[in-house]
């Protein structure tokens, strides 16, 4: 088989939000790099939201991430989309007045304001869970010299609210939504597809010898850019339906199964 490049979304993917990696996933991708393969972790988590060493430790070839906005190969940085500070200040303005939440994402950095979640919350204790030292504030001396790829809102507020809010930013932003409750805002033009794509060129990977394995909805471009787009069994049914093929769930070898599917392990 020509050599490959194998595209994985962190979260329902290669582990759950307790962070469990089985331990078929840890050899399946042992398996797929000593097959001549390529491994990325290709995720919407920010840079600065990937410090797990368990999960770095894995061996990835890089991570494509922020939505398609950071990538880094070999753990240099080949390609970074950052959002303008004045930008970001009138946007943070704008959600604000409709009552999303904002959590704002870069490259070294999260920046929260513990104002908005409090220790009940449990989108803010993932963060604060994950981050450590690297969790700053929005406001304080860090406002207006924020470095960002991408912001996540919590956007618990009425319907109607947030769908105006939706159609205001949606000349500037990728409004990717996970539920009422939760958001992501991605610069326009970039997403795990576009980031995928971006790394294959960079590496000289044709992208006809892709695959790409995700549960959610910040997948589904990325498995259907991939020459091979593969839902885990525990996925949404959005996810499942973008994909060429869908395993089992991750906890249940997923990934391992996949792999062995189609002949890279």
């Amino acid at each position: 088989m020509k050599k490959a490049a194998v595209f994985f979304d962190i979260d329902g993917t290669l582990w759950n939000y307790d962070k469990y990696i089985p331990e078929s996933t840890k050899l399946a991708i042992k398996k797929l790099r000593e097959n001549g393969h390529m491994a990325f972790i290709c995720s919407g988590r920010a840079r600065a939201f990937i410090q797990d060493p368990n999960l770095l430790g894995m061996g990835f070839d890089g991570i494509v991430c922020s939505c398609g906005c950071h990538i880094e190969i070999d753990g240099k940085i080949l390609y970074e989309k950052l959002i303008d500070k004045a930008f970001a200040k009138d946007t943070i303005e704008l959600i604000r007045s409709y009552g999303f939440r904002p959590i704002l994402e870069g490259p070294k950095h999260m920046y929260l304001d513990e104002s908005e979640f409090g220790l009940d919350d449990m989108f803010g204790n993932i963060i604060r869970r994950d981050i450590g030292k690297d969790l700053v504030t929005i406001g304080g001396d860090y406002y207006g010299n924020w470095v960002i790829n991408k912001m996540s809102c919590a956007t618990d507020v009425e319907a109607d609210k947030r769908i105006e809010c939706f159609e205001r930013l949606s000349d500037d932003y990728e409004i990717i939504t996970h539920n009422e409750g939760v958001c992501e805002l991605v610069p326009v033009g970039h997403n795990k597809a576009t980031g995928m794509l971006k790394a294959c060129e960079l590496i000289g990977i044709d992208p006809k010898n892709t695959f790409a394995l995700g549960d959610s909805e910040n997948d589904l471009d990325m498995l259907e850019a991939a020459a091979v787009g593969i839902a885990m069994g525990n996925g949404t049914d959005n996810a499942k339906a973008a994909a060429d093929y869908v395993t089992t769930a991750f906890d249940d070898d997923g990934i391992y199964n996949a792999l062995k599917h189609f002949n890279l392990i």
